[in-house]
């Protein structure tokens, strides 16, 4: 069973619940726009900012590369152990080297969602499910 880490260290001092959550938050919002934001009307197909920047050769694929990284590292400084970095690692790896090959590329970036998959893993090791980061 997985443990909550809400003491986690960041830059020398605890983090307090409000900031952890804020963090979070900050976070499901950047993996939504990055791969889910829009949805293809008629269908249950959704894509996101990667996608369309996905379109431009190489400097697309390495946008989107750059804030799965950034993703990562707010994980790091969250607490989450080298495992599961290295898990999202190898997901933002597979998302820019799968998804800059012209066409089929396109394709992946729909069904692929390397930024969701990556706030999934924080999300479960925090032992918490998407509803908790909405705000009430």
């Amino acid at each position: 069973m997985t443990t909550r880490t809400w003491d986690a260290r960041t830059d020398g001092e605890f983090m307090d619940r409000a900031e952890h959550l804020r963090r979070l938050r900050r976070l499901a919002t950047i993996a939504r726009l990055m791969d889910t934001a829009i949805r293809i009307p008629g269908t249950g197909i959704r894509f996101g900012a990667d996608s369309v920047f996905g379109l431009v050769p190489l400097v697309g694929d390495a946008g989107g590369a750059m804030v799965g990284l950034y993703i990562v590292n707010e994980a790091r400084r969250l607490g989450l152990p080298p495992a599961k970095l290295a898990r999202m690692l190898g997901n933002v790896a597979a998302d820019s080297v799968l998804g800059s090959v012209p066409l089929a590329g396109d394709v992946f970036d729909l069904f692929f969602k390397s930024h969701r998959r990556n706030l999934q893993l924080i999300l479960d090791h925090f032992g918490m499910h998407p509803d908790e980061l909405r705000k009430g």
